[in-house]
């Protein structure tokens, strides 16, 4: 049985900047959710104010840490006693890299107040994949200097194109039936002996990709060893943490420039590029921007703390 696919896709952009905040930039903080779910990817520092700003609340279903630099870890401690003081009672799951049990052993230590709900971890490499209700969530490695992983949020197909002519004459009257052939059930028109079955491959096109998001973390660019997993992204969030004029500097540190994103994108096929983790030392992101451009001829975003995407079906 198929399931109908029509929740909202949004990706708030919590905290954009590299590993030292600004005034106007918060350390990386993504929040994504899919209609009822809100996952975190990363959670710096000052996360739990930014979703104030944004009014998302703190109902988060799963958190998600790409490495354990502090810029992106830090900002856990105060969620999970903000969610503990708010009455939380339901399980929280912390997925990460190596040491995500050692991480939240020590989150239980310091947390000397009474926490009301349990957590877990669970370690993720390359390959691995978590299963929520109507899509995965699947990590990849990536070059960071340390353990380190990219995600990538994909949902289900969804069914094809209802043949609604096709479906009439066949003999389905328009009404309950139509609904029960696009969930994929078999429905009998007609009794007894003479009632003939009409199945869905019948009267529905062929399968739909469901939407696709693809976040880096912090990494050299790897795009060339992740084709067969984060192909044809409806959205690409890349790290981009230096312009191309650092580019010796983004190898050094295990970062990529944003020449690197926009190359990513392209070979990629993604639908759109997000550039993210600015460096402090910018103060606007124009060339960013430029030298993704001359890789990438698609759509660029350079998002600000607290901007939202919606991400549409690509049909």
């Amino acid at each position: 049985m198929f399931r109908l696919s029509g929740e909202t896709l949004h990706v708030y952009f919590l905290g954009t900047a590299g590993a030292l905040p600004t005034p106007t930039r918060n350390p990386p903080c993504i929040m994504i959710r899919r209609g009822s779910d809100t996952l975190l990817f990363d959670c710096g520092e000052g996360a739990q104010q930014q979703m104030m700003r944004s009014r998302c609340g703190f109902t988060i279903n799963a958190i998600f840490v790409t490495h354990w630099h502090a810029d992106h870890f830090l900002g856990i401690f105060g969620l999970v006693q903000t969610m503990s003081f708010n009455g939380r009672t339901e399980p929280l799951t912390i997925y990460g890299p190596e040491w995500v049990h050692d991480f939240v052993a020590t989150l239980r230590q310091v947390a000397r107040f009474n926490l009301k709900f349990p957590m877990e971890s669970v370690e993720l490499g390359h390959g691995s994949w978590v299963r929520f209700d109507g899509y995965t969530v699947s990590a990849f490695s990536v070059n960071h200097g340390l353990p380190a992983l990219g995600f990538v949020l994909e949902e289900d197909p969804r069914p094809g194109r209802f043949d609604r002519e096709r479906a009439i004459e066949l003999g389905v009257p328009p009404g309950p039936l139509f609904g029960k052939l696009q969930r994929g059930e078999v429905v009998k028109i007609g009794m007894g002996e003479s009632a003939i079955e009409i199945r869905p491959e019948q009267v529905m096109g062929e399968l739909r990709r469901g939407r696709k998001i693809v976040y880096t973390g912090d990494t050299r660019a790897v795009h060339y060893g992740i084709m067969d997993i984060a192909h044809d992204a409806d959205l690409l969030i890349h790290d981009a943490t230096y312009d191309e004029s650092e580019a010796a500097r983004a190898s050094e540190f295990y970062h990529a420039t944003a020449g690197q994103a926009g190359e990513a994108a392209a070979a990629l096929n993604a639908a759109t590029l997000v550039l993210i983790h600015t460096s402090s030392r910018y103060t606007d992101v124009q060339a960013h921007v430029s030298d993704a451009r001359k890789k990438f001829t698609g759509p660029i975003l350079a998002p600000n703390d607290l901007d939202m995407v919606e991400v549409p079906f690509r049909d």
